[in-house]
């Protein structure tokens, strides 16, 4: 869309309108998971069931050994409750089990915000009980922080040993 297009579109109200329709037609949430410093940005739309982790299927995630922990919301829920749902995963910074973590709390927020907005309060809750009974985690974010080195030792609360002669 061009500089004379986007003018166009701020003069004709006929236009403008279409425009907030078209954008309003696509029923989406964005919702992000957290764990340390990854973090993980999930666009839930209306599709036909796909799950991608940074462009890739999420049965492909690496590394393979926590490829079931990012899995953990679609086996809890059931595949059904994501057929009509496709879920698009941006995830930054932190270590693998971090960002698989923070996968795995970004897909379910999202499901359960896109259960408020588009299906209905009931299934909303259905899906938020399940959840929060397996893990907390799947839809809270974990405060805990690495604790900063301080002088005099060698770690944050290690000291040096002391001598005395």
């Amino acid at each position: 869309m061009g500089f004379e297009a986007s003018i166009t579109l701020l003069l004709d109200p006929s236009l403008r309108d279409r425009a907030a329709v078209a954008a309003a037609a696509v029923e989406s949430v964005q919702c992000f998971g957290r764990k340390k410093t990854a973090v993980a940005v999930a666009h839930c739309k209306r599709g036909r069931g796909l799950i991608k982790v940074n462009g890739v299927p999420i049965e492909l995630v690496k590394p393979e050994i926590l490829r079931l922990k990012a899995f953990e919301p679609i086996l809890l829920l059931g595949r059904q409750r994501f057929v009509d749902v496709d879920i698009r995963i941006r995830v930054r910074g932190g270590g693998k089990t971090s960002q698989t973590y923070a996968i795995r709390q970004s897909i379910a927020k999202a499901l359960v915000a896109f259960h408020q907005k588009y299906v209905d309060e009931q299934s909303k809750k259905e899906i938020k009980d399940i959840l929060a009974r397996y893990d907390r985690t799947l839809l809270v974010a974990d405060p805990r922080r690495c604790e900063p080195k301080k002088f005099g030792g060698r770690g944050a609360r290690a000291r040096f040993q002391k001598s005395y002669r």
